[in-house]
């Protein structure tokens, strides 16, 4: 059996493909300007996010709430969802 890498269930084939048809439609000199382009949206996302993360902690801080609590409820329930999907996917290999 062959197993393929896949990212977001997009396997190595697809994504040949797909740089393909951007390199296609775009051309080979456009593709630096385009990953730029992206790279400062993605860093000005991140900057935004980082600032109301802080936002929300000086709020919490501020009203006296403990946010340590909250954080590690999430962080068991998403342990929670994360022990069901790798059960779930373990059944699904061992009959493959």
């Amino acid at each position: 059996m062959i197993l393929q890498a896949t990212f977001l269930f997009i396997g190595t084939t697809e994504v040949m493909f797909i740089l393909f048809v951007v390199v296609m439609v775009f051309g080979a000199d456009k593709i630096p300007e385009i990953a730029r382009g992206l790279g400062k949206g993605m860093r000005t996302l991140k900057d935004a996010t980082n600032d109301l993360k802080s936002e929300i902690t000086k709020s919490a801080e501020k009203n006296g709430i403990d946010t340590a609590e909250y954080t590690k409820t999430f962080t068991d329930e998403v342990q929670k969802i994360k022990d069901d999907v790798e059960e779930t996917i373990g059944s699904v290999k061992r009959k493959l």
